[in-house]
């Protein structure tokens, strides 16, 4: 069968600093995920699409691929993911894991996408792991945790095995890649709710367009120090994406009761470090770290709210982030927040058996 395209004319065209069509963009990364492209061809898209820029339209379509790649996560689509991109160099704790057991434990379920660290010392996967999670679990293990627990964790090396033919290239060249951002965007279960937390101000329009084309409600946002999370060292941009439309917002973590905090307060450090935080926090710890789960959480908690209830954009978004982080807090202080991540370990556990 004739190839829709080449690799000289996609290579072509960026280099003429023209966007890919959605069809083209597909292609190409299919080709990569299926080891097809030489090592040689992908370095030279990866640099041409870099220098050029991406696009929405070719985001999509990488998209498309990747998922089309993934293994099948048997799910429903109507969960949560909380995710950040990574890349903002603070090596914070792990905001967004804690972040989504406390949105699980208010009663959502939670299918939350990640890997391991790739520009701190704990990324999701490896906190979980420290916690006592089992991430090897097979596809159908996976899906299972989410009904006996209510969250579960989807290990991107594991459903996305088409990655690896790019990480040799990618390692060579040293560089941040569109690679860097697609994670969030590729969760198997094709989340229908997301919180997700941009470090680089310049993916925000690809990040929210690409929720935008798909119809999918999600809160995206970038602290103005940096941090691909809601921040409580001062403000945040939000980005509200429902049925199509983006809302952006201006958040001060004041207007909720939360007082400002110094980033040396929310650094983490290794895994073991982490998982005992975590665990701090989960059992009530007070403090600056847990001011900012309880952001974050709220976040998932506005998103998935939305989703369900589309006229709730019409609220301030204050007002709804100040009633879902007192959902937040009540999950923790009522020790909901620590059984849902002992409930979570015991089902791995179980399932690995």
């Amino acid at each position: 069968m004739a190839e829709l395209y080449s690799w000289s004319e996609i290579l072509t065209t960026l280099l003429s600093r023209r966007d890919l069509t959605v069809s083209e963009s597909t292609w190409a990364m299919r080709a990569i995920v299926s080891g097809e492209a030489t090592p040689s061809q992908l370095a030279g898209f990866l640099i041409a699409l870099r220098a050029k820029g991406e696009s929405v339209d070719e985001v999509v379509g990488f998209r498309d691929a990747i998922l089309d790649a993934a293994v099948a996560l048997p799910v429903s689509a109507e969960v949560l993911d909380i995710v950040g991109t990574g890349g903002d160099r603070f090596g914070t704790v792990n905001v967004s894991s804690m972040a989504a057991v406390v949105a699980s434990a208010s009663g959502i379920p939670v299918v939350k996408h990640g890997n391991k660290a790739a520009s701190s010392s704990s990324g999701s996967s490896d906190v979980l792991s420290a916690l006592g999670i089992d991430l090897s679990l097979s596809p159908e293990a996976v899906a299972e945790v989410l009904s006996r627990a209510g969250i579960t964790f989807v290990f991107a090396s594991a459903f996305h095995p088409g990655f690896r033919h790019a990480g040799p290239t990618r390692a060579e060249l040293g560089v941040p890649t569109v690679f860097n951002f697609l994670g969030p965007l590729c969760n198997p279960a094709r989340a229908e709710a997301n919180a997700v937390g941009v470090a680089q101000a310049e993916r925000v329009p690809l990040i929210t367009g690409v929720f935008r084309t798909r119809g999918a409600t999600a809160l995206v946002f970038r602290g103005d120090d940096g941090l691909d999370e809601l921040t409580t060292t001062g403000h945040s941009r939000v980005w509200e994406v429902s049925r199509g439309d983006v809302h952006e917002h201006d958040l001060d973590p004041r207007d909720l009761g939360i007082p400002l905090a110094d980033i040396d307060d929310l650094i983490g450090g290794d895994p073991a470090h982490n998982a005992e935080v975590f665990r701090r926090v989960m059992n009530g710890d007070q403090g600056p770290v847990r001011d900012i789960v309880l952001l974050n959480a709220a976040a998932g908690i506005v998103s998935y709210r939305l989703f369900r209830d589309s006229t709730q954009v019409q609220r301030s978004i204050v007002e709804r982030l100040a009633e879902a982080k007192d959902a937040a807090a009540e999950a923790i202080d009522s020790g909901a927040a620590a059984a849902k991540l002992d409930a979570w370990v015991e089902a791995t556990r179980a399932l690995s058996a």
